[in-house]
């Protein structure tokens, strides 16, 4: 069975959601959950083990909520303690989640490390108004810049490194889009004359935009790992164990076990909640909406009949 951590309000789970909520927060910041994101993502990763990769993590800069970046701050470490960028006069925003990583391919033609800057924004909404596209390209603008500091004169752009920036879509993704992943990159599309630019001067900005859904129906292996890990449920750590070795890391393992006991009591309260009303079929409901991903539905369903009936039409439930 699948949980969600959109159910809060349909089914009153403020204390297990809390806890799914801590879990989730020790999650993302573990090596090896990101390093299984790296290898089935960015390229850069795709030829390397997952105990390779999480070598190449530097463990001291990945932050979740924590580390600030400004136009006016110089970031060649990332201390952990603000994923907040700003300047005057600027709605603030906040990188979700955010840390370096060693770029092996360029690293292994230099004697210097060469790094990625990666940052993960886990979305609730996919279409929350506005394009996430344009959004993710903001963020990688304001990635790129933050490198440098304050520019001046003698600013050394030849210090500039490659930015990721990774969206993870959970929730209101069409049905035909769901398990899907999109990438973005900046490339070289025309020369006149004979010239030939090196791909490592301008290649710095990838976007790339995953997709969830499809639950148990998933074609694509990194749309499996996340929505294992996004809808927690009863097979969480089973599908979890498929890509990560807990051998060396234990309190992780826990950690997801956690999330799967805990998400599938909030999904299991959400069906009580519609048999105590009376109406087999809303637990039928419920369970689909679960199901395809649309948590916010099943808060509707719950607690607003008119919706209910309208939802009942609109999934041919029975």
């Amino acid at each position: 069975m699948d949980g969600s951590i959109d159910a809060l309000s349909a089914v009153q789970m403020n204390k297990n959601v809390e806890g799914l909520d801590a879990s989730a927060k020790y999650i993302l910041k573990q090596k090896e959950f990101l390093s299984v994101i790296l290898h089935l993502a960015v390229p850069e990763y795709e030829d390397y083990t997952q105990e390779e990769i999480m070598g190449f993590i530097e463990g001291s800069t990945i932050s979740v909520g924590e580390t600030e970046l400004s136009n006016h701050q110089t970031n060649t470490v990332v201390s952990g303690e603000n994923t907040e960028f700003k300047i005057l006069n600027e709605k603030v925003s906040y990188f979700d989640i955010l840390f370096k990583a060693v770029n092996p391919i360029l690293s292994d033609q230099s004697e210097i490390a060469v790094n990625l800057h990666i940052n993960i924004e886990p979305q609730l909404n996919y279409k929350p108004g506005y394009p996430i596209e344009k959004r993710g390209i903001y963020y990688l603008a304001r990635e790129m810049s933050s490198q440098l500091g304050v520019v001046t004169e003698h600013t050394d752009y030849g210090q500039l490194e490659k930015c990721y920036s990774i969206w993870i879509c959970r929730d209101n993704v069409p049905e035909k889009e769901r398990d899907s992943v999109s990438v973005y990159e900046f490339v070289n599309t025309r020369n006149t004359g004979d010239v030939y630019p090196k791909k490592d001067t301008y290649d710095l900005m990838s976007m790339i935009i995953i997709r969830l859904g499809k639950i148990g129906a998933e074609k694509n292996p990194l749309v499996r790992f996340l929505n294992s890990f996004f809808f927690p449920g009863q097979d969480t750590l089973k599908v979890v164990s498929e890509y990560i070795d807990f051998s060396n890391n234990e309190a992780l393992k826990e950690e997801v076990g956690k999330m799967r006991s805990i998400g599938a009591s909030i999904y299991n309260d959400g069906l009580k909640k519609g048999w105590s009303d009376g109406e087999d079929k809303l637990g039928k409901l419920i369970s689909y909406l679960f199901k395809i991903g649309k948590p916010d539905e099943a808060e509707q369903a719950a607690n607003d009949k008119k919706k209910r009936q309208e939802l009942y039409e609109k999934y041919n439930i029975k």
